[in-house]
């Protein structure tokens, strides 16, 4: 039985690799709960301390099974988006690709797409961009995005001349469920998830995911509560108040402890009797704060409690398998020089360093071009901020509207922009996309807050964004009421109607970047000869609007100069200076130019010197090798 089982997982890592159109398992396949139709709960994996199972829900957002028709009108399970990539690929075997790259932590695959025409090279001799959605579980809108770009791709191959080129002369790879676990539990059920479901303790109580939410109300949603304080110790921590602004008394407002009439709670009972209420549910690790550069432990890890720390940074960098295959796959594919890994709710442009300003950090020239593309995504977005996470993402509000006090530049370790730039440097943004629905500064106090979003809600939303508070006997609170924006479809992502408009415009600011990808093109090639030596000389430019390496690049190594080659047939060449073919220049006994890095625009020139023994005219293979702008050959005749 073990040989018999041994034999199965090798051929399942045999086949492992082969387009998922072909793919056929000799494994028998696990039955996830959201395919359990006669089942009323959603079971989720791992041991925990609190409940691992829930009511199942189907949300009217979502569309559960694939239609006839893809429309971007309402979100997505996994398995919809799957189903359509696996269409795809049948559908345009010549330019795509499907595979999976990883399984998640509850072993669900983890799909990607190559996007590029076969017929003109592998996709790993082009210059190549990386599109990533669902890190977070909760924020699909980022998903949708990926899965809206991949067909805007597909779809206009052929017939838009841009879109036709990029994939005639680059790569796209896209990976629009990184964390499927997490997506499908917050699709299926009234539970929230910040990144993978594998149990964690959060408050650090020894109990591993004890104090989920509860739907307490039964409207399939965790809402806030809201409690008036009755007590002399509930009045010492009131710390909101009913927000004037509204007339309804719907808004509610953060004030200091103590000056408050309210307390806010998340919908729930407090499980495990530490006074806090749904603080450690499923899951609680950060993917976003795992990757290895500036990684920090996570909160409690330092041990002289005067470090930094990071909540959900895990157990050590890259210790969820999600993170990691990301980064390793990154790493196997040097090619790609713009990556967007997408994230929803602050409507930003958003990019390293997260730890350090932009002026002390990073190479001027490659803070000028992240700076262009901020620009450049403002304009096609319309978000009101674009810039690095220290300093932009962290002041952006000007002043602490609780304290009054101006905010201050704040670091944060572990994040995938760092990762991007400072390790693997790449023009790598960790784009935000919706905005609560604060879509104009109603009341004119030069910020867009809840106020606002409640506005919009009321005239252009039917007020479906916002649940009015109810009254409710709470088994630990008493009488509290139930109620404010919802969670999943107004507070994290926009409700479907807005989609669309969202994932349209982030995605073309994704295309504008592949499109400036760089490009190493061949010129010219002149032979000439003098004698019985040949004088090949090569002029190649960079057609694209990138560099083959920002600086940082250079710095880390992570890609190698441009270089040429001239390769003969190996009997010409055996003999030392006895040979048929002698390359006489360069002198290098590898016979390798090695050739900088070729800037936007900027156009080179290098020179072979051949000796030739024989009359015969000699076939030659012209190499020009450059990591990030693409790999080329050209046959050359030697007479």
């Amino acid at each position: 039985m073990k040989k018999y089982m041994l034999q199965l997982t090798m051929l399942s890592i045999l086949f492992s690799g082969v387009s998922i159109a072909q793919e056929t398992s000799l494994v028998p396949q696990k039955k996830w709960p959201e395919q359990e139709k006669d089942s009323k709960f959603y079971t989720i994996s791992g041991e925990r301390h609190g409940q691992s199972f829930f009511i199942k829900h189907e949300f009217p957002e979502v569309q559960y099974q694939p239609g006839e028709n893809l429309t971007f009108d309402i979100y997505h399970t996994p398995d919809v988006m799957y189903h359509w990539y696996r269409l795809w690929a049948e559908k345009y075997p010549d330019i795509t690709e499907l595979y999976e790259v990883a399984r998640s932590f509850e072993g669900r695959p983890i799909l990607q797409m190559t996007i590029t025409n076969k017929k003109t090279g592998k996709h790993t001799n082009k210059p190549a961009a990386y599109f990533e959605g669902g890190r977070h579980g909760g924020e699909v809108t980022a998903s949708e995005a990926v899965f809206w770009l991949t067909q805007h791709l597909l779809e206009n191959y052929g017939k838009d001349p841009q879109i036709t080129h990029l994939i005639d002369s680059k790569t796209v790879y896209v990976r629009p469920q990184n964390n499927p676990d997490g997506t499908t539990m917050y699709l299926f059920s009234e539970q929230s998830n910040r990144s993978t479901i594998r149990p964690h303790d959060v408050d650090r109580d020894g109990l591993f995911d004890e104090d989920p939410g509860e739907d307490l109300n039964r409207d399939r949603i965790i809402h806030m509560m809201r409690k008036k304080a009755e007590t002399a110790e509930e009045k010492e921590n009131a710390n909101y108040i009913i927000d004037p602004k509204d007339p309804k008394g719907r808004l509610m407002k953060r004030v200091l402890d103590g000056k408050g009439d309210y307390l806010m709670y998340s919908e729930g009972i407090d499980n495990d009797g530490d006074g806090k209420y749904n603080e450690d549910g499923i899951g609680g690790l950060d993917l976003h704060r795992n990757y290895p550069e500036n990684w920090r432990p996570d909160i409690g890890g330092d041990a002289t409690g005067r470090g930094y720390t990071q909540f959900g940074a895990g157990e050590y960098p890259l210790s969820e398998i999600e993170t990691r295959s990301t980064v390793l796959w990154l790493l196997s594919h040097p090619n790609i020089s713009v990556v967007n890994s997408l994230d929803t709710r602050v409507p930003m442009h958003l990019r390293p360093p997260s730890t350090s300003s932009s002026e002390e950090s990073m190479f001027l020239k490659d803070r000028l071009i992240y700076e262009y593309y901020d620009s450049l995504g403002m304009t096609i977005t319309g978000y009101p901020w674009a810039g690095d996470v220290y300093e932009t993402y962290s002041t952006r509000g000007k002043v602490d509207r609780l304290t009054g006090d101006p905010l201050k530049p704040n670091p944060l370790f572990g994040h995938g922009p760092d990762f991007g730039y400072f390790y693997y440097g790449a023009v790598w943004y960790g784009d935000e996309l919706w905005n609560n629905g604060a879509m104009k500064d109603y009341d004119g106090d030069g910020v867009r807050d809840d106020y606002d979003g409640l506005r919009w809600d009321d005239e252009e939303n039917q007020s479906k964004g916002f649940k009015i508070w109810e009254k409710f006997d709470h088994p630990q609170l008493g009488e509290v009421e139930i109620g404010g924006f919802h969670p999943k479809f107004f507070s994290q992502n926009g409700p479907p109607w807005q989609l669309e408009g969202w994932i349209k415009k982030q995605s073309l600011f994704n295309l504008a970047m592949a499109l400036d990808l760089p490009q190493i093109e061949i010129k010219d090639v002149k032979v000439t000869k003098s004698g019985n030596e040949h004088i090949v000389k090569v002029t190649w430019t960079n057609s694209g609007k990138l560099p083959v390496a920002l600086d940082q690049a250079k710095r880390v190594k992570i890609v190698q100069e441009d270089r040429l080659m001239l390769e003969f047939d190996k009997e010409l060449t055996k003999g030392h200076e006895n040979a048929l073919v002698q390359i006489t220049t360069p002198e290098l006994y590898n016979k390798t130019i090695f050739a900088g890095y070729t800037e936007p625009g900027e156009t080179k020139q290098a020179e072979f010197r051949v000796k030739v023994s024989q009359k015969e005219p000699v076939k030659a293979k012209l190499k020009i090798l450059s990591t990030r702008g693409g790999y080329l050959e050209r046959e050359i005749i030697l007479d």
